[in-house]
């Protein structure tokens, strides 16, 4: 049984740039499809690719509530918190096991139409 159930992550285009708040339920694979531009949304429109910040919960109905609660912050408390934890705005991904090797595992699932 996997011990996290949700994560509410927090994406940057660069040290102080745009920020992107999400929720997932598998935060590599979210990360990687980001990182792919697997969507065409928001992140891919703004390069907002590097994962600075990341919080794991045991139920997903907590990680939403942290999500929404954070959505709310203004921008000076959500720097605050990404710099609390990640200081320099380093890249996270690799540390969740999102490698180049990872995100092209991915990209060949999209492309071979598993997730269409």
């Amino acid at each position: 049984m996997q011990l996290y159930k949700g994560f509410v992550y927090i994406l940057a285009s660069k040290r102080n740039g745009t920020l992107y708040i999400g929720v997932t339920n598998n935060l590599a694979r979210r990360v990687a499809e980001h990182k792919a531009s697997i969507d065409e949304g928001f992140t891919s429109r703004y390069n907002v690719k590097t994962l600075v910040y990341y919080e794991a919960f045991r139920d997903f109905y907590s990680a939403i509530c942290r999500e929404k609660q954070l959505k709310e912050w203004n921008r000076a408390w959500k720097i605050a918190l990404i710099e609390q934890e990640n200081p320099q705005w380093r890249d996270l991904s690799e540390e969740i096991g999102v490698t180049p090797e990872y995100i092209q595992g991915v990209i060949d699932e999209y492309q071979s139409g598993l997730f269409h």
